[in-house]
């Protein structure tokens, strides 16, 4: 089997921004993201669902164009100036856009208009450029997937993939008819539909070849193409001048150890994979005798990683787990799809600047962009860059420093992230991200993500303590970061257990440490779905040795949008914990929510009510509770994201006002005071603004830091944001 122990350490020097040779080479950073819902015809519902999967750009790297699947139309972008994107509007295709392709003034789009998977059928139209008008149209005999323009702009290759369908007979081959691929002439960039030739590939593959479905294709300066039939774990080269078959190859099986291959709510690194078929989906050309692959997998495989092989399909290189680990390194490992594909390494490019060739892996699921150095014979790991939700496809404009990719999911109908186009340009510097990564414990990543609260480690400056919430409800834990490095690090992870196994179905939402150094944990409960709200005393070794119900008068007022912070004043028998409630509670005024008070010596409870800020859209509470000084701190935000984003903003309240009333009688409402805004740190990595803040603590020194949720990577960018706080009161 390949294990990816000795690449996960590699892979820890690298986040960690330890530079193999001692020199400070350049790096890409994000420095703009496109939201694709601005190319929306004017009068369009701002809801309409749309995305960016494949990517090109204009010869002179001005002007970007992106397929559309959803609206049925390719997007322009004018990125004269590539940190301000502008929109250039969409034009429809009367059809489903799959790829597209640019070159010389003109655009190449495929486009599927098939009456169903058995009645396949598609188009190549080209575009003008300047005009963004469709000019001519070439009928392809099929449903296409991929375009690709030669180098010289002689001609261009479209895999037709007449595409299986799922629910025919269990998504088993065959499945007729047989994809195939076109080559077709250019003449000035446009499609020359008269030159078409068909390219039989049946008769190839080992796994159903007399249904071959092509899904990717690329061609080399000499002209050559490489086609990858994804589902019949195969590679066929084509010269595309004779449009002869030149070669082909399986793709051929990898085996694993060390990754997380069964989805049971947990993070677990210890897993194996049998021996699985790659099933490349994208392929790109490294010069013109090595060919890398994105083993995504699409029916019986997916290895996770990316292959290197030559000409005669002889294997170069393997990436094994060793994306995966990364990507767990980073918090961005998607466990939901763990017993599934993983990250599923699905997109590529590979592009020349200044001499060197680098690579770029797009993961679908973990919405990350692998960068390596491809220029020696084993690929190097330079950075992982944060992408928007599911990059699809990626282009590399060398002559502009730029790399730009597509991400394709739009939760806009769910008021969620909307699908983005993203910028990243290669200059000095440091990397932007990640900001937070975990380092190896008994040689397995330490998993994490959905970080939803901060604490202290007491008397230990830059030390702090983190929680996940029920993003993984079979794996709650306390983790320890190291916040005097750069990026910051989590060191250890501590389980919590509930008679010596992991505790089950919590949603921890905030943590404090108490004077004998045992952890108290806020449960955000759902009596209907979780375990109820509830306060959780732990002691050292993580296991739960108390557990502390929220009285009946709460209860009985109770929603689903509980504890949401937990800080404690006093020692000994004099220790009082607080704690946010998120939003109102059916007997809470509307705009005001409780912040709660628990004396463990006396279990007494008691409350205050605290004023919120009118929402624009959508609703404000509370994410985070902390106390330092003579004061306690509350992240009081809005639940909207990207562009509708508006409170995401700290403030404090004097503990001299802190005085509880009893729960069953009129509760006294605090004053509060603004002491930050994080709307400018959660628009200073380019992307889209997150909406989940949900961690705030003072270090043992009193540095103030923060952290976001990212959910568990689902539904999400995945992406982490961990800094530390400027207060307007310094």
């Amino acid at each position: 089997m390949i294990r990816s122990v000795k690449c996960a350490t590699l892979a820890t020097a690298l986040l960690a921004g330890t530079a193999m040779n001692g020199l400070a080479e350049p790096v890409f950073n994000r420095i703009a993201s496109f939201p694709v819902a601005a190319n929306l015809p004017e009068g369009s519902d701002a809801k309409t669902k749309t995305s960016a999967e494949i990517v090109t750009a204009s010869d002179d790297g001005m002007t970007l164009v992106y397929s559309d699947s959803p609206l049925g139309a390719i997007g322009f972008i004018d990125i004269a100036d590539a940190s301000a994107p502008k929109p250039l509007g969409a034009v429809k295709m009367e059809g489903e856009p799959t790829s597209v392709a640019a070159r010389a003034g003109k655009v190449l789009v495929a486009v599927n208009t098939s009456e169903s998977r058995a009645k396949p059928a598609g188009k190549l139209v080209t575009v003008d450029l300047a005009s963004r008008k469709p000019e001519a149209s070439c009928d392809l005999g099929g449903q296409p997937d991929s375009v690709a323009i030669a180098r010289d702009g002689s001609f261009a290759a479209i895999a037709i993939e007449n595409e299986r369908d799922e629910d025919v007979n269990d998504g088993d081959l065959p499945q007729m008819p047989a994809g195939d691929l076109v080559i077709v002439g250019l003449k000035d960039g446009a499609a020359d539909c008269a030159s078409i030739r068909h390219v039989a590939l049946t008769g190839l593959a080992e796994v159903a070849g007399d249904d071959p479905e092509p899904e990717f294709v690329a061609i080399n300066d000499a002209g050559e193409i490489a086609l990858t039939l994804q589902e019949n774990n195969h590679v066929v080269l084509i010269d595309g001048k004779t449009a002869k078959v030149i070669g082909h190859f399986s793709a051929g099986s990898v085996a694993l150890e060390g990754v997380d291959a069964k989805t049971d709510g947990r993070l677990d690194f210890g897993g194996t994979l049998e021996s699985t078929p790659r099933e490349p989906d994208a392929i790109k050309w490294i010069g013109n005798d090595r060919l890398i692959t994105a083993n995504e997998g699409d029916w019986k495989g997916g290895t996770r990683g990316f292959t290197i092989f030559d000409r005669s399909g002889k294997v170069l290189f393997d990436a094994g787990g060793s994306f995966e680990t990364a990507a767990a390194l980073a918090g961005h490992y998607p466990e939901k799809r763990a017993g599934k594909k993983g990250t599923e390494p699905e997109g590529l490019e590979v592009a020349r600047f200044d001499n060197k060739t680098y690579g770029f892996l797009l993961a679908e699921r973990a919405s990350l962009v692998g960068v390596y150095d491809l220029s020696g014979n084993e690929p190097k790991l330079l950075q992982l860059l944060p992408s928007g939700i599911s990059p699809e496809g990626a282009v590399a404009i060398p002559g502009r420093n730029l790399l730009v990719t597509a991400n394709e999911l739009d939760l806009g109908e769910d008021d969620g992230a909307r699908s983005h186009v993203m910028i990243y340009e290669r200059g000095e510097g440091k990397p932007a991200y990640p900001t937070l990564v975990s380092t190896l414990k008994d040689g397995h990543p330490i998993g994490w993500g959905a970080l939803s609260g901060l604490a202290a480690v007491p008397e230990k400056p830059g030390q702090l303590y983190a929680v996940n919430d029920s993003a993984y409800p079979m794996a709650p834990a306390i983790y320890t970061i190291d916040a005097t490095r750069s990026p910051a690090e989590i060191v250890d992870a501590l389980p919590v257990k509930r008679n010596g196994q992991p505790a089950q179905k919590l949603d921890i939402e905030g943590v404090t440490v108490d004077s004998e150094g045992w952890f108290w944990l806020a449960s955000e409960g759902n009596s209907e779905k979780l375990v109820p709200h509830a306060l959780y005393h732990v002691n050292a070794k993580g296991e739960i040795k108390e557990e502390v119900a929220l009285p009946p008068e709460l209860m009985a007022q109770e929603t689903r949008f509980g504890l949401e912070g937990i800080a404690a004043t006093g020692t000994g028998d004099d220790t009082v914990l607080w704690m946010a409630v998120q939003r109102e509670w059916k007997d809470d005024p509307k705009g005001s929510v409780k912040l709660l008070s628990y004396k463990p010596s006396t279990r007494e409870w008691g409350g205050l009510r605290y004023p919120l800020e009118k929402a624009e859209e959508g609703w404000v509470g509370l994410s985070e509770l902390a106390i330092h000084g003579d004061h306690a701190y509350v992240i009081e935000r809005d639940n909207q994201i990207g562009d509708r984003a508006r409170l995401k903003k700290l403030y404090r309240i004097a503990l001299s006002e802190m005085k509880p009333a009893p729960l069953s009688g009129e509760l006294p409402l605090v004053k509060k005071e603004e002491v930050a805004d994080f709307l400018p740190e959660l628009k200073a990595g380019h992307g889209y603004v997150l909406d989940k803040i949900e961690g705030f603590a003072f270090d043992a020194a009193g540095k103030p830091f923060a952290v976001t949720d990212n959910d568990g990577v689902d539904d999400s960018s995945g992406e982490t944001l961990f800094f530390p706080v400027k207060l307007a009161s310094e």
